[in-house]
Protein backbone atom coordinates (compact mmCIF):
# COMPACT_ATOMS: atom_id res chain seq x y z
CA UNK A 1 0.00 0.00 0.00
CA UNK A 2 1.87 2.84 -1.16
CA UNK A 3 -0.84 5.76 -0.57
CA UNK A 4 -4.01 5.93 1.50
CA UNK A 5 -6.61 7.78 -0.29
CA UNK A 6 -9.60 5.83 0.60
CA UNK A 7 -11.70 5.43 3.52
CA UNK A 8 -11.40 1.62 3.35
CA UNK A 9 -8.00 1.78 3.37
CA UNK A 10 -7.26 3.81 6.45
CA UNK A 11 -9.96 1.52 8.60
CA UNK A 12 -7.57 -1.35 7.64
CA UNK A 13 -5.07 0.28 9.93
CA UNK A 14 -7.32 1.24 13.13
CA UNK A 15 -8.60 -1.52 15.74
CA UNK A 16 -12.30 -0.80 14.87
CA UNK A 17 -13.26 -0.59 18.85
CA UNK A 18 -14.88 3.15 17.76
CA UNK A 19 -13.58 4.73 21.36
CA UNK A 20 -14.65 7.88 20.13
CA UNK A 21 -11.62 9.62 21.65
CA UNK A 22 -10.47 10.88 18.23
CA UNK A 23 -14.18 12.97 18.33
CA UNK A 24 -15.32 10.94 15.28
CA UNK A 25 -18.56 8.51 16.39
CA UNK A 26 -17.05 5.78 14.00
CA UNK A 27 -13.43 4.66 13.46
CA UNK A 28 -15.03 4.51 9.91
CA UNK A 29 -16.09 8.09 10.07
CA UNK A 30 -12.67 9.18 11.67
CA UNK A 31 -10.98 7.16 8.11
CA UNK A 32 -13.16 9.22 6.13
CA UNK A 33 -12.10 12.38 7.80
CA UNK A 34 -8.20 11.25 7.37
CA UNK A 35 -9.27 10.82 3.43
CA UNK A 36 -10.88 13.75 3.27
CA UNK A 37 -8.17 15.97 4.79
CA UNK A 38 -10.01 17.08 7.84
CA UNK A 39 -7.82 15.26 10.48
CA UNK A 40 -4.89 13.18 10.48
CA UNK A 41 -3.77 9.63 11.41
CA UNK A 42 -2.33 10.56 14.00
CA UNK A 43 -5.66 11.78 15.51
CA UNK A 44 -6.15 8.33 16.66
CA UNK A 45 -4.97 7.90 20.01
CA UNK A 46 -4.99 3.93 20.00
CA UNK A 47 -2.98 3.70 16.73
CA UNK A 48 0.41 2.03 16.70
CA UNK A 49 3.30 4.34 16.70
CA UNK A 50 5.08 1.71 14.06
CA UNK A 51 1.73 1.85 12.04
CA UNK A 52 1.98 6.12 12.26
CA UNK A 53 5.77 5.71 11.31
CA UNK A 54 5.28 3.76 7.99
CA UNK A 55 1.86 5.48 6.87
CA UNK A 56 2.40 8.98 8.43
CA UNK A 57 2.59 10.71 5.21
CA UNK A 58 1.08 8.70 2.66
CA UNK A 59 -2.47 10.08 2.92
CA UNK A 60 -3.00 13.01 0.40
CA UNK A 61 -4.10 16.70 2.17
CA UNK A 62 -6.16 18.82 0.51
CA UNK A 63 -3.61 20.27 -1.09
CA UNK A 64 -2.62 17.00 -2.10
CA UNK A 65 -5.91 16.42 -3.66
CA UNK A 66 -6.16 19.80 -5.70
CA UNK A 67 -2.64 19.01 -7.14
CA UNK A 68 -4.34 15.54 -8.30
CA UNK A 69 -7.23 17.33 -9.70
CA UNK A 70 -5.33 20.15 -11.83
CA UNK A 71 -3.07 17.07 -13.26
CA UNK A 72 -6.47 14.91 -13.83
CA UNK A 73 -7.98 17.78 -16.06
CA UNK A 74 -4.39 17.97 -17.85
CA UNK A 75 -4.65 15.03 -18.72
CA UNK A 76 -7.93 14.62 -19.64
CA UNK A 77 -7.44 17.52 -21.79
CA UNK A 78 -4.75 15.67 -23.98
CA UNK A 79 -7.36 13.03 -24.45
CA UNK A 80 -9.52 15.17 -26.19
CA UNK A 81 -7.49 15.12 -29.27
CA UNK A 82 -8.03 11.71 -29.44
CA UNK A 83 -11.90 11.97 -29.64
CA UNK A 84 -14.43 12.54 -32.36
CA UNK A 85 -15.91 15.81 -30.91
CA UNK A 86 -18.32 15.91 -33.40
CA UNK A 87 -19.72 12.43 -32.72
CA UNK A 88 -19.82 13.35 -29.19
CA UNK A 89 -21.85 16.50 -29.17
CA UNK A 90 -24.31 14.01 -30.66
CA UNK A 91 -23.86 11.64 -28.17
CA UNK A 92 -24.09 14.25 -25.63
CA UNK A 93 -27.42 16.27 -27.02
CA UNK A 94 -24.68 18.86 -27.20
CA UNK A 95 -23.87 21.16 -30.37
CA UNK A 96 -20.88 20.88 -32.63
CA UNK A 97 -19.67 24.21 -34.71
CA UNK A 98 -16.08 25.74 -35.59
CA UNK A 99 -14.78 22.28 -33.80
CA UNK A 100 -15.97 23.24 -30.83
CA UNK A 101 -18.16 21.08 -28.96
CA UNK A 102 -20.76 22.98 -26.48
CA UNK A 103 -23.12 21.89 -23.84
CA UNK A 104 -24.29 23.76 -20.58
CA UNK A 105 -22.60 23.25 -17.43
CA UNK A 106 -24.86 24.73 -14.72
CA UNK A 107 -26.98 26.26 -16.92
CA UNK A 108 -24.04 28.59 -19.01
CA UNK A 109 -22.35 27.15 -22.08
CA UNK A 110 -19.42 25.70 -21.55
CA UNK A 111 -17.18 25.08 -24.95
CA UNK A 112 -14.15 22.89 -25.15
CA UNK A 113 -11.94 21.48 -28.51
CA UNK A 114 -10.06 19.11 -29.46
CA UNK A 115 -6.54 21.14 -28.41
CA UNK A 116 -8.46 21.60 -24.80
CA UNK A 117 -8.89 25.20 -25.08
CA UNK A 118 -11.99 25.71 -22.76
CA UNK A 119 -14.29 28.55 -23.24
CA UNK A 120 -17.26 29.52 -20.61
CA UNK A 121 -18.92 32.25 -19.18
CA UNK A 122 -19.10 30.53 -16.04
CA UNK A 123 -16.38 30.67 -13.28
CA UNK A 124 -15.49 27.10 -12.57
CA UNK A 125 -12.39 25.62 -10.89
CA UNK A 126 -10.43 21.98 -11.67
CA UNK A 127 -12.87 20.26 -9.17
CA UNK A 128 -15.70 21.13 -11.79
CA UNK A 129 -13.70 21.46 -15.19
CA UNK A 130 -12.85 17.28 -14.57
CA UNK A 131 -15.66 16.03 -14.46
CA UNK A 132 -17.48 17.78 -16.97
CA UNK A 133 -14.31 16.63 -19.86
CA UNK A 134 -14.95 13.19 -18.08
CA UNK A 135 -18.66 13.29 -19.48
CA UNK A 136 -17.62 14.69 -22.76
CA UNK A 137 -15.01 11.75 -23.00
CA UNK A 138 -17.63 8.96 -21.90
CA UNK A 139 -20.54 9.93 -20.84
CA UNK A 140 -23.37 7.59 -22.60
CA UNK A 141 -25.75 10.18 -22.97
CA UNK A 142 -28.94 8.19 -21.75
CA UNK A 143 -31.40 11.12 -20.42
CA UNK A 144 -32.46 11.24 -16.80
CA UNK A 145 -34.72 8.67 -15.77
CA UNK A 146 -36.42 10.75 -13.06
CA UNK A 147 -35.93 8.08 -10.20
CA UNK A 148 -33.47 10.12 -7.57
CA UNK A 149 -31.56 8.08 -5.71
CA UNK A 150 -28.40 8.76 -2.63
CA UNK A 151 -24.94 8.51 -3.57
CA UNK A 152 -23.87 5.27 -1.82
CA UNK A 153 -26.78 3.56 -3.82
CA UNK A 154 -24.83 4.62 -7.12
CA UNK A 155 -22.79 2.02 -8.96
CA UNK A 156 -19.93 1.72 -7.06
CA UNK A 157 -21.17 4.29 -5.00
CA UNK A 158 -21.21 2.57 -1.16
CA UNK A 159 -17.43 2.59 -0.63
CA UNK A 160 -17.00 5.78 -1.25
CA UNK A 161 -20.00 7.08 0.17
CA UNK A 162 -18.32 8.12 3.51
CA UNK A 163 -15.60 9.97 1.83
CA UNK A 164 -18.93 11.69 -0.22
CA UNK A 165 -20.61 12.49 3.13
CA UNK A 166 -17.43 13.79 4.59
CA UNK A 167 -16.56 16.47 1.59
CA UNK A 168 -20.04 16.93 0.24
CA UNK A 169 -22.81 16.43 2.21
CA UNK A 170 -21.86 17.43 5.65
CA UNK A 171 -19.87 20.90 5.00
CA UNK A 172 -22.93 21.66 2.86
CA UNK A 173 -25.30 21.34 5.85
CA UNK A 174 -22.82 23.46 7.71
CA UNK A 175 -23.55 26.31 5.32
CA UNK A 176 -27.29 25.41 5.40
CA UNK A 177 -27.25 25.25 9.18
CA UNK A 178 -25.22 28.54 9.47
CA UNK A 179 -27.98 31.12 7.30
CA UNK A 180 -30.27 28.80 5.46
CA UNK A 181 -32.12 31.68 3.70
CA UNK A 182 -28.75 32.68 2.21
CA UNK A 183 -28.02 28.86 1.62
CA UNK A 184 -31.11 28.89 -0.74
CA UNK A 185 -30.44 31.76 -2.71
CA UNK A 186 -27.19 30.68 -3.23
CA UNK A 187 -27.97 27.14 -4.69
CA UNK A 188 -30.57 29.20 -6.51
CA UNK A 189 -28.02 31.00 -8.24
CA UNK A 190 -27.65 27.53 -9.83
CA UNK A 191 -30.86 25.73 -9.66
CA UNK A 192 -34.70 25.64 -9.54
CA UNK A 193 -36.39 25.01 -6.74
CA UNK A 194 -38.75 21.52 -6.99
CA UNK A 195 -42.07 20.29 -6.18
CA UNK A 196 -41.21 19.20 -2.24
CA UNK A 197 -42.34 15.37 -2.08
CA UNK A 198 -40.25 15.11 0.84
CA UNK A 199 -41.52 17.84 2.97
CA UNK A 200 -37.85 19.66 3.34
CA UNK A 201 -37.68 22.94 3.29
CA UNK A 202 -35.18 23.58 1.07
CA UNK A 203 -35.45 21.37 -2.32
CA UNK A 204 -34.07 22.58 -5.33
CA UNK A 205 -32.49 20.64 -8.76
CA UNK A 206 -28.85 21.85 -10.22
CA UNK A 207 -27.73 20.54 -13.88
CA UNK A 208 -24.14 20.48 -13.38
CA UNK A 209 -24.47 18.77 -16.50
CA UNK A 210 -27.25 18.47 -18.42
CA UNK A 211 -27.51 14.31 -18.57
CA UNK A 212 -26.75 14.36 -14.52
CA UNK A 213 -28.91 16.87 -12.64
CA UNK A 214 -28.75 16.74 -8.85
CA UNK A 215 -31.00 17.40 -6.17
CA UNK A 216 -29.81 19.26 -2.67
CA UNK A 217 -32.51 18.53 0.32
CA UNK A 218 -32.39 20.29 2.86
CA UNK A 219 -34.69 20.24 6.55
CA UNK A 220 -34.05 23.05 9.41
CA UNK A 221 -33.87 21.73 12.95
CA UNK A 222 -36.99 21.59 14.53
CA UNK A 223 -39.40 20.25 17.19
CA UNK A 224 -36.14 18.26 19.29
CA UNK A 225 -34.73 17.03 15.39
CA UNK A 226 -31.46 17.84 14.10
CA UNK A 227 -31.36 19.18 10.52
CA UNK A 228 -30.91 17.28 7.87
CA UNK A 229 -29.24 17.38 4.20
CA UNK A 230 -28.55 15.06 1.24
CA UNK A 231 -27.69 15.14 -1.96
CA UNK A 232 -29.46 12.79 -4.71
CA UNK A 233 -28.89 11.62 -7.97
CA UNK A 234 -30.53 10.33 -10.53
CA UNK A 235 -30.52 6.68 -11.32
CA UNK A 236 -28.86 6.84 -14.56
CA UNK A 237 -26.20 8.75 -13.35
CA UNK A 238 -23.22 6.58 -13.66
CA UNK A 239 -24.20 5.76 -16.97
CA UNK A 240 -22.86 9.51 -17.95
CA UNK A 241 -20.35 10.18 -15.39
CA UNK A 242 -18.08 7.50 -13.30
CA UNK A 243 -18.80 7.21 -9.58
CA UNK A 244 -15.67 9.34 -8.74
CA UNK A 245 -16.23 12.14 -11.04
CA UNK A 246 -19.68 12.29 -9.34
CA UNK A 247 -17.97 12.85 -5.91
CA UNK A 248 -15.04 15.03 -7.31
CA UNK A 249 -18.34 16.97 -8.91
CA UNK A 250 -20.13 17.28 -5.67
CA UNK A 251 -17.60 18.54 -3.78
CA UNK A 252 -16.95 20.78 -6.54
CA UNK A 253 -20.46 22.15 -6.33
CA UNK A 254 -20.06 22.70 -2.33
CA UNK A 255 -16.94 24.81 -2.94
CA UNK A 256 -18.53 26.87 -5.26
CA UNK A 257 -21.45 27.34 -2.73
CA UNK A 258 -18.41 28.17 0.37
CA UNK A 259 -16.46 30.69 -2.12
CA UNK A 260 -19.91 32.88 -2.56
CA UNK A 261 -20.61 32.35 1.06
CA UNK A 262 -17.32 33.85 2.30
CA UNK A 263 -18.22 36.88 0.33
CA UNK A 264 -21.30 37.15 2.12
CA UNK A 265 -19.19 37.44 4.69
CA UNK A 266 -20.70 34.20 6.32
CA UNK A 267 -18.48 31.98 7.90
CA UNK A 268 -19.18 28.34 7.76
CA UNK A 269 -19.73 26.62 11.04
CA UNK A 270 -17.42 24.02 12.38
CA UNK A 271 -17.70 20.14 11.96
Amino acid sequence: MTELAKPMDILKLLDKSNCRECGKPTCLAFAAAVAGGQMQLADCPKLAGEVLDRYQGKVPGPADQRREIEEAVEALKKQLATVDLEAAARRLGATFSGGRLTLKCLGRDFGVDAAGNITTTLHIHPWIMGPVLSHILEGAGVPPSGGWVPYRELEDGKERYPLFQQRCEKPCKRLADADAELFEAIVGLFGSPVENRYSSHISVVLHPLPRVPVLIRYWKPEDGLESNLSFLFDATATENLNVASIYVLGTGLVLMFEKIALTHGLEPMGP
